[in-house]
Parts: C-alpha cells; structure tokens; sequence
C-alpha cells in the first residue's frame, strides 16, 4: 500500500460517509415524511422551523436524497472516476445550493442549531471534494480500486 494521503480508502471513506448521510436524510423523508418534516434530524427540528408542510415535495426529496445514496454507495464499491467525478460534481451543485438556502433563513433557529446545521451542510458539500481528489491519477494501478 502507498503512504500517499491520495489513496482509494479515502475516497470510499467519503463516499460511504456520503452515502450513509444521504440515506439519513432520504429515507425518512420518503417513508414517513410528516414525521421528517416535524423532527429531522431527530435530535433537533431543522426542517420545521420552514414551513410549510408539503407532502408530496418531501417525499420527492427523499426519493432524490435516497437515490444519491444508492449512486454513493455504488461509486464506494467500485469508484471509477468515470462514476465518482459526475456524481460528487452533481451533489456539490445540490449541496451548495441546500447550504446557501439554509444560511439565509436561520430565523427561528437557536445559535447550536444554526451552528449544527451550518457545519453539517458544509461538511457535505466538502466531503465530494475529498472523495474526487483522493482517488488515485488516472494513472495509478487499478488493482487498489477493486473491492
């Protein structure tokens, strides 16, 4: 194995974390949406304090947030660049996106909350970036690659 920090287990290490964070958000909002909606992330209420409550959009965010997931995981299992570069660039545009909309309505939010949200949102749009940047050249032996 390379000591290099650029190393295939960093960018799964990403990815899962991606992956397990998308499936966090997606799922409940798909199946149980009221209840995402009146609690996430389920220690605090971030949704909630912007209303209003609308069924059919959460669920279509978590069938979005759930797919992501399912991309997220693939692309750990087997993370080509072909795979991993297309997907992080498309949920760093979803995600800067979610972060700016969240940084501009924190009225009703608590200041651990505010700060919460804020480092979660912006870890998630920093986490792609490792994912891509980790990935061995294009030139690296693809042995490291498989799982």
């Amino acid at each position: 194995m390379s000591a290099s920090v650029r190393d295939v287990r960093l960018a799964r290490t990403a990815l899962v974390v991606l992956a397990v964070s998308a499936a966090f958000t997606g799922l409940p909002a798909a199946i149980v949406p009221r209840a995402f909606f009146d609690g996430f992330p389920f220690l605090s209420a971030w949704v909630a304090p912007l209303p209003p409550f609308n069924e059919h959009l959460v669920t279509d965010v978590g069938g979005l947030f759930t797919a992501f997931a399912v991309l997220f995981a693939w692309a750990a299992w087997r993370p080509t660049r072909e795979l991993v570069v297309p997907l992080c660039v498309a949920w760093t545009v979803s995600a800067v996106l979610h972060l700016v909309f969240h940084a501009t309505h924190l009225d009703g939010f608590g200041p651990v909350d505010a700060v919460g949200e804020l480092v979660t949102l912006g870890l998630l749009v920093a986490l792609p970036g490792v994912a891509v940047w980790a990935l061995p050249s294009r030139g690296a032996a693809p042995a490291s690659a498989e799982p």
